[in-house]
């Protein structure tokens, strides 16, 4: 189940990330939003999620460490534990006014904070918690 788990997370972020290039998944930016320094498709995937350049460049590279980190059990708990760490970091700076934009790089606020502490709460139970693929008890 940790190597499917980060295969599935691997490839919803890459799709993810795709789409927020595409102009039609990605509205266009919104009054409400903060003003960034990285605005180039800075908008809201599926008119909720705040993305922009960057956050689209993270959600690949996070696809990608995740679809290649599928191929053992080792290398897939260790991706849980980071995306758990990251995502688990990112919730906490979406929270706190003055880090919501990462300072004009890539927007973290919104619907966004909740969706990375749902990824950093699932990404930890299969980074420290769920069993090997074997079904083993997890030895490390």
């Amino acid at each position: 189940m940790i190597r499917k788990f980060a295969l599935i997370f691997g490839v919803i972020y890459v799709l993810v990330g795709i789409l927020g290039f595409i102009p039609g998944a990605n509205d266009q930016m919104h009054t409400d939003m903060p003003a960034m320094a990285v605005d180039s498709f800075y908008g809201r995937l599926m008119g909720l999620f705040p993305v922009n350049l960057m956050h689209n460049i993270v959600h690949i590279a996070v696809g990608a460490w995740g679809i290649f980190s599928s191929g053992s059990v080792a290398a897939s708990r260790l991706f849980g534990k980071g995306l758990a760490l990251l995502y688990g970091l990112l919730t906490i700076l979406g929270l706190i006014p003055a880090t919501q934009t990462l300072f004009g790089l890539a927007p973290i606020f919104g619907h966004d904070v909740w969706l990375h502490a749902l990824s950093a709460l699932v990404a930890g139970y299969f980074g420290f918690i769920a069993r090997d693929d074997s079904g083993e008890p997890r030895t490390a």
